[in-house]
C-alpha cells in the first residue's frame, strides 16, 4: 500500500477508534511497529491530537478534540454547505458559535479560487432571512450537551408571570424559531415539560444534588408538544385558507393544527391560561383569516385589546 494511502487510512482508523495500541495498527496495515510510529508521528505533525499512555496497558489515544478525516465535496456541495453555515450568522447566539465561524473560514480559505470567486458573487443573491433578535442566549451549549448526555441542570430563568427564580431541569432539546431559541426540559419543580426561552436563562449549571436523570430518550424535537399546559383551557378557532398559511409559517402551531382537503383549518387543544395574553396579540393580527370559537375568556380579551386600541385613533 503506498505510503500516502496508508496515512490517510490511518487517520481515519485512529479517528474511530480513539484508542489503541502500535502492534493492533502494525498488525491491521501488515507493516512493522516502527513504520507504525513514523506514521504516527507524521499524523502528529499534520495536527492529529495523539497522546500516549505508558505502562502494560498503555497505548495511544485520541484526544476529544479530534480531527476529521478529509472529505471530498462537489463544487456544488461546497457551496451549499457554505452557505447553510453563513445563514447562522444572523444569530446573536449559538451552541456552537466560535466552532462555527471557524470552520467557515478553513472551509472558505481552502476553496479554489474560483469556487471562492463564485461564493462572493452569490453573498449579496441569497440568503436565508431569520429575524434578529437583541436578546442573547448565554447558556445554548451548556444545554445542548445536557440535553445530549442526559443531565440535569439548575438555572436561573426569568418568566413574565414569575419573574427570575431558581429551577431544577432537565434539557430534552434546543431549537431555533423565529429568530428565538427555546429549549424544551423536563423541570422537576412543576413536575412535567415545559418550553423556556432560553434568552430569559440567565445562568446555568450541572446540578449536584445527586438528582437522578430520567431516562427520556423517546422525547426528542419531533415531539416538542411533550409540554404540558397548565391550568388548561380549551382553544378552538376555525381558520380560512389565509389564515392556515399564516399558522403554518409559526413553528410552535404545528402540533395544534389540523388542515382540511381545501386549505382551511381547524385549532382544537388545550392550552395554558397564562398564555391568553400571547394567543390575545396572535389571534388579533390574523385578522379576518379566523373565526375564535372558545374560550369566552379569549375572545374577552381580544374585545378589551382592540377597544384599547381604537381608542389611540380617535
Amino acid at each position: 500500500m503506498p505510503k500516502s494511502k496508508r496515512l490517510m487510512e490511518l487517520m481515519m482508523t485512529v479517528n474511530r477508534k480513539r484508542r489503541f495500541k502500535v502492534q493492533e495498527l502494525a498488525d491491521e496495515f501488515g507493516v512493522s511497529k516502527r513504520t507504525i510510529l513514523r506514521d504516527l508521528q507524521e499524523l502528529s505533525e499534520l495536527g492529529v491530537p495523539l497522546y500516549s499512555e505508558v505502562g502494560p496497558h498503555g497505548g495511544y489515544q485520541v484526544v476529544r478534540e479530534r480531527v476529521l478525516p478529509p472529505i471530498a465535496f462537489t463544487e456544488e456541495e461546497a457551496v451549499a454547505m457554505f452557505f447553510a453555515v453563513h445563514a447562522l450568522r444572523h444569530y446573536s447566539s449559538l451552541p456552537f458559535e466560535a466552532e462555527s465561524a471557524s470552520a467557515l473560514n478553513k472551509f472558505y480559505l481552502h476553496m479554489p479560487g474560483d469556487v471562492r470567486d463564485r461564493i462572493d458573487s452569490m453573498k449579496n443573491r441569497v440568503d436565508f432571512i431569520t429575524p434578529t433578535r437583541r436578546g442573547d442566549a448565554p447558556c445554548l451549549a451548556i444545554l445542548l450537551d445536557a440535553a445530549v448526555h442526559r443531565k440535569v441542570l439548575i438555572i436561573e430563568y426569568e418568566s413574565k408571570e414569575e419573574g427570575g427564580e431558581r429551577r431544577q431541569v432537565q434539557p430534552v432539546c434546543i431549537y431555533a424559531n423565529n429568530g428565538f431559541w427555546y429549549c424544551t426540559a423536563y423541570c422537576f419543580l412543576r413536575k412535567g415539560f415545559r418550553v423556556f426561552r432560553c434568552d430569559r436563562i440567565r445562568s446555568a449549571e450541572y446540578d449536584a444534588s445527586g438528582i437522578k436523570p430520567l431516562d427520556l430518550r423517546d422525547v426528542n424535537l419531533s415531539r416538542r408538544d411533550a409540554a404540558e399546559p397548565r391550568n388548561p383551557v380549551r382553544l378552538r378557532a376555525v381558520l380560512s385558507r389565509a389564515g392556515v398559511q399564516r399558522c403554518e409559517a409559526e413553528l410552535w402551531l404545528a402540533p395544534m393544527l389540523q388542515v382540511r382537503e381545501d386549505g382551511s383549518g381547524v385549532i382544537d387543544k388545550d392550552v395554558s391560561r397564562g398564555d391568553i395574553p400571547f394567543y390575545t396579540e396572535f389571534f388579533i393580527g390574523l385578522g379576518d383569516g379566523v373565526v375564535l370559537e372558545e374560550p369566552a375568556e379569549l375572545k374577552e380579551a381580544i374585545r378589551t385589546k382592540l377597544a384599547e386600541m381604537l381608542v389611540r385613533y380617535q
